[in-house]
């Protein structure tokens, strides 16, 4: 992760960075617990992470817009505008303003939609490519760090103070984001040689991207096939916290302890992506994620639940840290925003109809059997991108030399 920090400006970036991802990791765990303290539904509190993960259909013409601009002013007016969303959220009372939570919800989704497409962007432009993997690397442990204090200090600050000072609180760290990105310097890459199209070629192109381009085309199914049962868990959680006897507040140490899981795990993720390559560190990840999974069914004591949870979370930074190298590497600048866009559509879509179909779900079955589904579909997505991999590694990018090694031991 060294080779990141000597780059000049990305220290700069990690700090606004770190601290817009603490605002989150203390404001995104409240939001559900105030949905659920307000309503008394394990359906509802999961319906406020659907209403985050709405914005996704919305996403190839936000993509587009984020290939429009330059990406440093679109990271500073995100941030800055994702402060002020925070706002309404001191209106919020009692059940009649649930409404308010969800709306807000909603904004904090699109943020996570532009914001990741426009930084894809200016990390390729900000560091040699043979260095993205320890910027993303150091990016995904300071990110699952932050659980092991954020959700705590989010949900201890909830019950004391309220969710108002907590939003408050995530306000000032996005403007924080803004200051830091605002002072950044660097030269942004753009290959603006090609003839305009029709808007709505422009708008797709992300998606056509992919779909020419099957490394990331494999990978990114794969991950959706995952996502489209993980989601299951934004409501089945609580049901499993109800289960153990323990208040709606243990979310909070629950995550926590999935973030040890994560940074543990995190801090060699650097190295698995270079020993295997890209895609088949997303199928250990997947593996790893399913482990866990498959531990919270067979668990009956609170100290077996903490040691799967911390499994489970062991898998998400060999997910994403391979995932996001794999998007960067195999993305022609020009089209970042699009294709990151895009990829948002492709894994969000699927994971918004599990969060819905999970909060039905958290109703009708035990808890055992959620976690059960999750696991055996977590297997297949892993294997179906396993048994991919032969076929495509070594393709070329479209228009484009071949950026990933052949061979998966290769540096």
């Amino acid at each position: 992760m060294r080779a990141a920090f000597r780059t000049p400006g990305f220290g700069r970036l990690y700090a606004g960075l770190g601290a817009s991802m603490f605002g989150d990791s203390l404001m995104l765990i409240v939001l559900s617990m105030w949905v659920k303290t307000l309503t008394g539904s394990n359906g509802a509190a999961g319906a406020t992470f659907l209403a985050m993960t709405a914005p996704a259909l919305l996403a190839p013409v936000l993509g587009y817009v984020v290939d429009r601009v330059p990406r440093r002013t679109f990271l500073v007016v995100a941030n800055v505008l994702s402060a002020l969303v925070m706002a309404p959220l001191l209106l919020v009372h009692d059940a009649g303003d649930v409404w308010i939570v969800y709306a807000v919800a909603f904004c904090y989704g699109i943020s996570f939609v532009v914001v990741p497409a426009a930084l894809n962007g200016l990390l390729k432009d900000l560091l040699p490519e043979d260095v993205l993997v320890e910027a993303n690397a150091s990016l995904s442990v300071t990110r699952e760090a932050l659980r092991l204090v954020g959700p705590l200090l989010g949900a201890a600050t909830f019950s004391v103070a309220g969710g108002g000072v907590v939003a408050m609180a995530d306000a000032v760290s996005f403007l924080l984001a803004a200051l830091a990105v605002a002072g950044l310097r660097v030269e942004e890459r753009r290959d603006d040689s090609r003839a305009p199209q029709h808007w709505r070629v422009e708008v797709l192109e992300g998606a056509s991207f992919i779909r020419r381009t099957p490394l990331l085309l494999h990978t990114t199914t794969a991950l959706a096939l995952a996502l489209l049962v993980i989601g299951f868990a934004e409501s089945a959680v609580y049901a499993v916290v109800e289960a153990f006897g323990h208040p709606v507040s243990f979310v909070g140490p629950l995550l926590t302890v999935q973030g040890v899981g994560a940074v543990s795990v995190g801090l060699v993720a650097s190295r698995v992506v270079r020993r295997f390559g890209e895609p088949a560190a997303v199928v250990v990840g997947l593996l790893v994620t399913a482990l866990g999974l498959l531990g919270v069914v067979v668990a009956d004591r609170t100290w077996q639940l903490l040691v799967t949870v911390a499994v489970l979370g062991g898998g998400i930074p060999l997910i994403f840290v391979a995932f996001n190298t794999l998007l960067q590497k195999q993305t022609p600048g020009r089209l970042m925003g699009r294709v990151s866009a895009s990829v948002e559509v492709l894994v969000t879509t699927p994971q918004a109809l599990s969060i819905g179909v999970g909060a039905v779900l958290v109703g009708l079955l035990d808890y055992r059997l959620i976690f059960a589904i999750m696991a055996a579909g977590t297997t297949l997505a892993a294997g179906y991108l396993a048994l991919t991999l032969r076929s495509v590694r070594g393709a070329p990018v479209p228009g484009e030399a071949s950026l990933l090694p052949a061979h998966p031991d290769s540096p």
